[in-house]
């Protein structure tokens, strides 16, 4: 049974930095493409980054440059950096990570960037 734990989220003033951690476990032969999305209140979900296997990166237009994703195959972890924090950056963010066929979710994060 796969599951995602993230964990890292909390209050950061702007300008401020977080670091977020999804741990993967359960996928018999590994994991695929993972990335994190967030969502605020009243929008969609929608995507932050996204790193495959052999550490491909891709990024919303949004975070470019304040962001960075990263990955630890052999903990079948991924990360997420972020820096320069800003007001709108404030939603709930979630991993996601491709395995055997299938797209898994984990619960979400809260980050709240606020003075």
């Amino acid at each position: 049974q796969v599951q995602l734990v993230e964990s890292g989220g909390g209050l950061v003033q702007p300008g401020g930095s977080l670091r977020l951690s999804c741990a993967a476990s359960g996928g018999p032969y590994g994991f695929g493409v993972m990335g994190w999305y967030r969502q605020a209140p009243g929008k969609e979900r929608e995507l932050v980054a996204t790193i495959s296997s052999r550490a491909a990166t891709n990024y919303a237009d949004s975070v470019k440059g304040r962001f960075t994703i990263s990955r630890d195959n052999a903990k079948n972890t991924v990360y997420l950096q972020m820096n320069s924090l800003k007001p709108e950056d404030t939603a709930n963010y979630y991993c996601k990570a491709y395995s055997s066929g299938f797209d898994y979710w984990g619960r979400g994060t809260q980050v709240t960037v606020s003075s």
